[in-house]
């Protein structure tokens, strides 16, 4: 896979929409760690953390009509953070304003994780590995176990 400095390397680039992108690329850069890659005024930009990239945008340029109200847009999907700590990250969200909607957890997936909304209520479970069980033992099947 070929680098685009605009586009980055993630095969998977969800979008987001929120009602001002410039305040939401800074509320994420602060509370979740990311980094920006680029702005385009205040209706489009891209934003990573790791190899993973996020499109941030307005809903008039996403889908040229305002966005639907919070609950319906936001609260039917979520994203996933893969961090070193969670603890750590967990507490600097919470400092800086996140609403933690579950505590950091161990799960016997292998993963220590929590689930926080940001400022436009969109769910991001931020998780850590922990371990690295098959899936049969803590319920889960492999495709060829």
């Amino acid at each position: 896979m070929s680098d685009n400095v605009t586009m980055g390397t993630a095969s998977v680039v969800p979008e987001l929409v929120y009602p001002d992108v410039g305040k939401a690329v800074d509320w994420l850069c602060e509370a979740f760690g990311f980094t920006q890659m680029w702005r385009v005024g205040n209706h489009r930009a891209r934003i990573r953390y790791g190899n993973g990239i996020v499109a941030v945008c307005d809903a008039d340029e996403q889908y040229g009509r305002r966005a639907p109200d919070r609950s319906a847009a936001t609260q039917c999907h979520g994203v996933m953070l893969n961090v070193e700590d969670a603890d750590a990250h967990h507490a600097h969200a919470r400092q800086v304003g996140a609403t933690i909607l579950s505590e950091p957890a161990d799960y016997a997936y292998g993963a220590r994780q929590y689930t926080a909304e940001d400022l436009a209520g969109h769910r991001w479970t931020i998780y850590q590995t922990l371990t690295d069980p098959p899936p049969e033992s803590w319920g889960g099947t492999s495709k060829n176990p």
